[in-house]
């Protein structure tokens, strides 16, 4: 019982002493200045006044336990006993500080600065005067206050001491939020810049094949865990290590000393407070993560899947600090009977609605919910997430009204996310309402043309007369990005297929001009045409329908209205400029992601893709032209089969120089491309 008082005595010290201010305590907001004045003040405020109320409550000032009275703030702002009794303790004890100074605090702060507070019905100065003969005694805190009293000196230096823990307890708490959000920014800028460091590159390609790029344990990365989970990588589960390890750790040190009669009481109400502070700084963090236009992406190499899977992580952490910050207040207002009121409150009200939200948002966000139900998720987890931030801000405006600081996480976070969302409508705004061209290629394919736009990279499609859901969209990565006004039928690609057993060379995966056959001079070029050719911009994507939802609808139509938000451009392909050996493999509609990597690549480069049928193969050259895909890149294309992907890395890697593989395609096909380079380029090398 006696923990849960204190819990609740100390938590109220910044409910309502404080002038709006800005920023956060210890940078820019000073708590509890001057403390000699908030000490006589809490020393006082124990007392029974004439003017108060006998029954069971909490004082309305210092948030001290009840003991059978409450005192209004009207009886405070005239009670003649009480305020003389604090202006002859601060006149005693403060005598350091201007006089000005006193004066603001007794104007400002004395008896609180709620909306519609009463303030002192007497200036500092004129109370003091009236202070006449001063007091000689301390009467004791049993009775009743009915004249001027003296604050003893051990009373009063344990207020001063209990103050001051807590401010100090609220300045490390500004900083350890600090700490979690900066590290957070720029702990990927930080790794981001080692790249420009001149380390050995054989040392550099050993130690990212063995501790970044593999899966934490097991063979899987893209694939789930049991239909449960994507497992990070190991660089990535050293960045969850670190956030989880700071927490714990920013949770475990740094409290304030006390008396042992008070440590446990002061370490909970501790805990709690540090606890809501953390889960809050990691709001922030986690909002900034989630952002597809994160200005974290155009400043590092780090992926936005990445980010994606750091925002969740996060997320689970910030949730479970907010639910124990929430349950240790719950026990201490059960515990002492105050729950009945305390529930009735808006700041609690909005509190619980927080944190509820959040809870939910976990389970929710769970991979076989996403997979199953994601246009539902996806409305939802913007829906419940907005709500939880809006009542996170609620929550600490209607308990401390902007004194302290503690909404200004809330401005970040939502900063964070309002900049995502103007971008976004600021990319849809810039390209307007198209028209899309579909084109049904196979059974498992369609082509989508936008004309008259430009963009690189991928693009994220919203299709708003397909569903009533005319928020969804999807990223499509871009293939091309002009369109021939005047066609001759593109080079029509060599493939091999599932029956055929030999690997294609170079020249059999030249291309040959269409629709008549083309010879091939004694020289191996293909002579050139007549032909002229004007070009118009024009995004070109091609779309997989092999699943359900948005991409099998649209094989149902041929022309529809699109929106398009572009460009995100995959900045990470930079490093590929410089790299001796490139070897590139697509699975599908993958291609479009490669073929960037192909139009930025001068040294070698090899390409090897898989494919279902030829009717994307065909689809794609006549789309590329004969400039992109020539008969030096090309290394195989397989018509329904899986390529060797053992064989290909074996046959391809260089032994002298780096070797980059980039790879696009299915999950299986990413996850052993990322195994086997960790040992054959590795071994290789060696």
């Amino acid at each position: 019982m006696k923990i849960d008082i204190i819990i609740l005595t100390t938590a109220s010290l910044a409910a309502a002493k404080s002038l709006k201010g800005h920023g956060l305590i210890g940078y820019g907001i000073s708590m509890y200045d001057p403390i000699c004045a908030y000490a006589c003040h809490d020393a006082i405020s124990r007392y029974q006044l004439s003017c108060s109320n006998t029954g069971m409550g909490h004082d309305n000032m210092g948030g001290h336990p009840s003991r059978g009275f409450e005192t209004s703030d009207n009886c405070y702002a005239t009670d003649d006993n009480f305020l003389r009794s604090v202006a002859y303790c601060i006149n005693l004890r403060c005598v350091s500080y201007a006089l000005s100074d006193l004066e603001y605090y007794w104007a400002n702060f004395l008896i609180g600065r709620k909306p519609g507070q009463v303030f002192p019905k007497e200036s500092y100065s004129g109370t003091l005067l009236h202070t006449d003969p001063p007091p000689d005694i301390v009467v004791s805190p049993k009775l009743i206050l009915n004249q001027t009293t003296l604050v003893s000196d051990q009373d009063y230096s344990r207020e001063y001491d209990r103050i001051s823990s807590f401010r100090q307890a609220e300045i490390t708490q500004s900083e350890f939020g600090l700490i979690i959000f900066v590290t957070g920014a720029a702990i990927p800028i930080a790794c981001s810049l080692l790249r420009y460091v001149p380390f050995p590159k054989a040392l550099t390609s050993q130690f990212n094949a063995y501790f970044i790029n593999p899966p934490i344990f097991g063979r899987r990365h893209r694939q789930p865990f049991h239909n449960l989970a994507l497992l990070p990588t190991r660089g990535q589960a050293l960045a969850i290590a670190y956030f989880t390890l700071i927490n714990v750790i920013l949770l475990c040190i740094n409290y304030p000393t006390v008396s042992d009669q008070e440590r446990n009481n002061e370490l909970l109400r501790c805990v709690a407070n540090r606890m809501g502070m953390l889960s809050f700084a990691n709001f922030a963090l986690l909002v900034l993560y989630a952002g597809r236009n994160n200005i974290l992406l155009s400043i590092t190499d780090w992926s936005y899947s990445t980010f994606l899977l750091l925002h969740r992580w996060i997320a689970i952490i910030c949730t479970l600090e907010a639910c124990v910050h929430a349950s240790i207040y719950l026990k201490a207002y059960l515990a002492v009977g105050a729950f009945a009121t305390e529930r009735k409150k808006t700041y609690w009200i909005w509190g619980i609605v927080a944190v509820l939200l959040m809870s939910i948002l976990l389970p929710a966000s769970s991979l076989p919910l996403r997979q199953k139900f994601y246009n539902l998720f996806l409305a939802s987890h913007f829906a419940f997430a907005l709500v939880a931030l809006v009542g996170c801000y609620f929550h600490v405006y209607y308990r401390y009204m902007n004194q302290w600081g503690y909404e200004t996480w809330i401005y970040i976070a939502f900063s964070f996310w309002a900049f995502d969302r103007v971008m976004r409508v600021a990319r849809l705004a810039r390209n307007g309402v198209r028209k899309a061209n579909i084109t049904v290629l196979d059974k498992n394919y369609i082509r989508i043309d936008i004309p008259d736009i430009t963009a690189q990279g991928h693009a994220y499609l919203y299709f708003p007369t397909i569903t009533w859901l005319v928020w969804e969209n999807h990223p499509f990565s871009i293939l091309g990005t002009t369109m021939a006004d005047e066609t001759r039928m593109a080079p029509r690609v060599e493939m091999s297929s599932e029956n055929s057993n030999v690997p294609l060379d170079d020249q059999a995966n030249a291309l040959a001009y269409a629709p008549t056959t083309t010879s091939v001079n004694s020289e191996g070029l293909i002579p050139q045409t007549n032909v002229s050719r004007s070009f118009k911009p024009c995004l070109t994507f091609f779309v997989s329908t092999t699943g359900k939802g948005l991409t099998t609808a649209l094989r149902t139509k041929t022309v529809l209205p699109v929106l398009v938000e572009a460009s995100y451009a995959a900045t990470s392909l930079d490093e590929l400029r410089l790299v001796p050996n490139c070897i590139l493999v697509a699975g599908g509609v993958g291609i479009s992601a490669v073929v960037t990597a192909l139009r930025i690549r001068t040294g070698r480069t090899r390409l090897f893709w898989g494919i279902r049928s030829k009717s994307l193969a065909e689809a794609v050259s006549n789309s590329l032209g004969p400039d992109i895909l020539v008969p030096g890149v090309i290394g195989e294309i397989a018509v329904g089969r899986r390529l060797n992907l053992r064989v290909i890395l074996e046959r391809e890697v260089v032994k002298d120089g780096e070797t980059a593989v980039v790879v696009c395609g299915p999950n299986t096909m990413a996850d052993e491309l990322v195994k086997k380079p960790a040992r054959n380029i590795a071994a290789t090398k060696n």
